[in-house]
C-alpha cells in the first residue's frame, strides 16, 4: 500500500469567528470525539486572554455536533467541563489535552495537568477526572486525581495521554520529558511517546522505553493516537524538529506508524499521505491527530498553524492504496 486517501473538510470549528463564553478566547487544542445520545462531542482544550505578562491558562471545554457527514456545530459548553486546580496542585494553571473512555455509566478523563515552574516554562503530570452526567461535567478523582506522574526514566513533562481499550485492558499512550535544550534563547523540551497499561484504568504499568524511533536525535514526538484499522494497530501522531519548530516551514507534521501487538511499531510517516495544501488552515502546522469512527466512517480531527489557535479540522479517512 502507498498512503492513506483522505477527503478534507477544512476548519471544521473555527473558533475565533463563533460566539463564545469569555474564558475561550482562542484555541481550541487536541480534539477528542466521544459519541453521546444523537450527536458527537468533541472536547478541546482552549486558552483564556493573556494576562500582562503574556502568560495564559488552558481549560477544557466540548462543542457538539450532529451526526451527518456535514459536522454540523449545534452547541458549545457555557462552562469549563472541569475546574482548575487549587493553588499548589499538579494542574492549578491548565488543564490540557483529555480524552475519554467509557466505563459502565461513568465518563473517565485523562487529562495533562500544568504547573508553572521557574527555570522552564511549565511542567506535566496526568489526571484523571469522572463525569457522572454524560460529558457535561467532570470531577478529579480522589483528592488530587494525579494519576501518572515523574520517575527517575521519566523525570519531567508526562503528557499527552490518549486512553483506548483493547479487549479488557487499558492502554494509556502519552508522552515523556527526555531533555530541556535551548532555542534561540529559550528552553524548549523534547519528548517522546510512551506506553502504560492497566487492568483498571487505576494503577498503571508502565513500558519505561519509547515507542517511536525518532527521525533526528533532537526530534519532539506528540499527541499518540492508536487504532485498529486495515487489519492491524495504527497510530498516528505528530512530530516536529527540536530547534526552530516555530519558524514558518518547521511546525508539528503528521507522523504514522503500525504495529501488530501495540508494543513494537514500524514508522512510516509517508504512509499517512496528508500534504500540506496552499491556503489552507493547516498550512504551517498539523498536529494532534485524533482517529475516530462515526456511522461506519472513519474521521480524523486535528490542529492546524498556531497549536490550534483558529479551531480545529475533520478529514474522512477513503481507505488505502
Amino acid at each position: 500500500m502507498s498512503g492513506m486517501e483522505w477527503e478534507r473538510h477544512g476548519l471544521t470549528f473555527p473558533i475565533l469567528k463563533l460566539d463564545r463564553p469569555s474564558w475561550m478566547h482562542s484555541h481550541a487544542q487536541a480534539p477528542w470525539a466521544q459519541k453521546m445520545d444523537g450527536h458527537i462531542r468533541i472536547f478541546f482544550s482552549t486558552r483564556q486572554r493573556p494576562d500582562s505578562g503574556n502568560q495564559s491558562i488552558s481549560r477544557l471545554a466540548f462543542a457538539d455536533f450532529d451526526l451527518q457527514e456535514r459536522f454540523e456545530l449545534r452547541n458549545i459548553s457555557h462552562s469549563p467541563v472541569l475546574e482548575l486546580g487549587t493553588r499548589g496542585m499538579f494542574d492549578e494553571f491548565g488543564t490540557y489535552p483529555m480524552s475519554t473512555v467509557e466505563v459502565g455509566s461513568e465518563i473517565w478523563g485523562y487529562y495533562g495537568g500544568w504547573t508553572r515552574t521557574k527555570s522552564v516554562p511549565f511542567n506535566v503530570q496526568i489526571g484523571l477526572a469522572v463525569s457522572l452526567d454524560g460529558g457535561e461535567t467532570f470531577e478529579r478523582r480522589g483528592r488530587g486525581g494525579r494519576i501518572l506522574s515523574f520517575s527517575s526514566e521519566e523525570p519531567f513533562i508526562i503528557s499527552g495521554p490518549k486512553i483506548k481499550k483493547f479487549g479488557s485492558r487499558f492502554y494509556l499512550f502519552y508522552i515523556a520529558g527526555r531533555s530541556w535544550i535551548t532555542d534561540n534563547g529559550k528552553p524548549e523540551p523534547v519528548y517522546r511517546i510512551r506506553l502504560a497499561t492497566s487492568d483498571d484504568g487505576l494503577n498503571w504499568e508502565k513500558l519505561n522505553r519509547d515507542l517511536i524511533s525518532p527521525c533526528s536525535g533532537v526530534e519532539a514526538q506528540a499527541s499518540p493516537d492508536v487504532f485498529w484499522w486495515n487489519g492491524r494497530y495504527n497510530m498516528l501522531f505528530s512530530h516536529r524538529p527540536g530547534r526552530n519548530f516555530r519558524e514558518p516551514g518547521n511546525g508539528y507534521r503528521l507522523g504514522y506508524a503500525w504495529s501488530k501487538d501495540l508494543f513494537t511499531w514500524s514508522r512510516d510517516d509517508e504512509f499517512v499521505n496528508f500534504p500540506i495544501l496552499d491556503g489552507e488552515f493547516d498550512t504551517g502546522m498539523q498536529a494532534y491527530p485524533h482517529f475516530f469512527e462515526l456511522n461506519n466512517r472513519q474521521f480524523m480531527a486535528y490542529l492546524g498553524n498556531d497549536f490550534g489557535r483558529f479551531g480545529f479540522g475533520i478529514a474522512e479517512l477513503k481507505g488505502a492504496s
